[in-house]
């Protein structure tokens, strides 16, 4: 690509950012100018702009870099090993069993100097 085509598409980029705040800034003003209205209409043309904004940024090189990441955030999910539900719940009672046990001696640390600081005080 040249240069002077590169140029073209950041500043058709940075028009089409401003085109999509232009979208969400007149969407939600929009919103609160027609409170009265029932609010699934509002849901609805709130949707409609949100595709609308969407489909506008999967048009830019930051949008598609995003779509793409997602893409293979999906693909990485499907890799890792999810522990089994045994897995979680023995996972799930140690860590409590270590903060009951955390919780304890920070009581006793606290009682401790608390007993100390009565006896100097009186």
């Amino acid at each position: 690509m040249s240069s002077k085509v590169e140029n073209q598409v950041f500043r058709l980029d940075n028009a089409k950012w401003l085109l999509i705040v232009a979208i969400i800034l007149g969407g939600v003003y929009t919103n609160s100018l027609f409170a009265t209205e029932p609010v699934l209409y509002r849901a609805l043309a709130g949707i409609v702009l949100l595709v609308v904004a969407v489909t506008i940024m999967l048009q830019t090189a930051l949008g598609n870099a995003t779509w793409e990441l997602a893409k293979e955030s999906r693909v990485e999910i499907r890799k890792v090993v999810w522990p089994t539900r045994q897995e979680t719940i023995q996972t799930t009672f140690i860590v409590v069993a270590v903060v009951i046990f955390v919780a304890f001696i920070l009581w006793l640390l606290d009682s401790s100097v608390s007993w100390v600081v009565k006896g100097v005080i009186g």
